[in-house]
């Protein structure tokens, strides 16, 4: 693992000081050159909470992650260039589906001299620059985003409003690891777990966003929407390396399972 690998994965070729400017230049490059996928829970490969699991995934075999493997591996970056970085727990949808949410989203509280900030390329669809942990809309980005100050010390991020999650929870502590090692497990292999249910593909870009879900494909831009269903395998495939930079022809095989899904939901 070396802080050189990474920052070439990335294609961050600037400044590095433990500073804000750094937090945001990095941040931005991480989500423009890593997906959000969870392809390798489809394919049935175990995913751990580990960066160095994280390191060898995304930055050796170029592939991309899901929160536990995005997150982790900034959090170990960012602590390597000197930032003061911890790991914390969140719930996506614990408004709706209450405290058994929590400990499902991995994010990261970075402490600078502007105070608390936090830092989070897991959430898919999330913001794209840090954001100070303060309540209000949160500026920068193609999207509006806002953050909640709530009773008990909770605080909640709403997304924006064409986004796959509402909203997600945390507490400014840090995280229970056995926990969130524990229902990362139960994320990848659980049948009523929405990541066991759907194949999942998101990646940030200068000027839209591009979500994939199962065989459907949005593209989001600040002005317009477009939707385009995937034909078939090859397409799929093709539609990996070319959006999003995954080189991934064992992903054909999840084919008849993206089908079958999508009937389930939308009919044929």
């Amino acid at each position: 693992m070396t802080l050189d690998a990474y920052l070439d994965r990335i294609g961050y070729a600037g400044p590095v000081a433990p500073d804000l400017a750094t937090l945001r230049a990095i941040h931005r490059a991480h989500h423009f050159a890593i997906p959000y996928e969870n392809l390798d829970v489809q394919l049935g490969r175990p995913v751990v909470t580990d960066p160095a699991a994280a390191f060898d995934k995304i930055v050796s075999r170029r592939r991309g992650g899901w929160c536990y493997e995005m997150n982790g591996l900034l959090g170990w970056a960012l602590s390597e260039i000197g930032f003061s970085v911890t790991r914390m727990m969140a719930g996506v949808r614990r408004e709706q589906d209450g405290d058994i949410a929590v400990s499902n989203h991995l994010i990261l509280r970075v402490d600078l001299p502007e105070g608390p900030w936090l830092a989070d390329v897991g959430f898919g669809d999330g913001p794209l620059d840090p954001y100070p942990i303060i309540a209000g809309p949160i500026e920068g980005g193609l999207f509006p985003y806002r953050l909640e100050a709530m009773a008990d010390g909770w605080w909640r991020l709403h997304n924006h409003p064409a986004g796959g999650a509402p909203s997600f929870d945390f507490q400014n502590a840090p995280a229970d690891e056995a926990a969130m090692a524990a229902r990362c497990l139960w994320l990848q292999s659980d049948p009523a777990s929405g990541f066991v249910q759907n194949a999942v593909v998101q990646r940030h870009r200068p000027d839209r966003l591009l979500l994939m879900r199962g065989r459907s494909l949005r593209t989001l831009t600040a002005t317009e929407t477009l939707d385009r269903l995937i034909a078939d395998a090859d397409d799929y495939v093709a539609t990996l390396k070319a959006d999003f930079a995954l080189d991934l022809p064992e992903a054909a095989s999840l084919w008849p399972a993206i089908t079958a899904r999508h009937e389930a939901l939308f009919g044929t």
